[in-house]
């Protein structure tokens, strides 16, 4: 009869130390998902801060182009406008000249 009592308590045991056994797999495994998870977050968040500071950067170099580009035709019109104002008077008396003989 003891021996009875005894297989069935090692059997008690051995079912509660595989029912365990499987909740610790469970949460194992449980817990490599929520590590693989939060790598995963934590690597979405690193794309996008890279890519916020990629598109910021662009707009910094696209602002300073823009300026450069502003400067350049303002001198540009700056020069035209200095090699034309010394023609005008030229022209101007051709043009007067031009209605008076006419």
């Amino acid at each position: 009869m003891e021996l009875i009592k005894k297989i069935k308590q090692a059997e008690t045991q051995a079912q509660e130390m595989i029912e365990q056994a499987k909740a610790d797999v469970v949460a194992l495994a449980d817990k490599g998902r929520q590590e693989r998870q939060q790598r995963l977050e934590q690597a979405e968040s690193a794309r996008q801060r890279a890519i916020d500071a990629a598109v910021e950067k662009a707009r910094k170099e696209a602002e300073g182009q823009i300026q450069a580009l502003k400067s350049q035709a303002e001198q540009q019109r700056n020069q035209l406008r200095s090699q034309v104002r010394d023609k005008v008077p030229a022209a101007a008396a051709k043009v007067v000249e031009y209605l008076k003989k006419g």
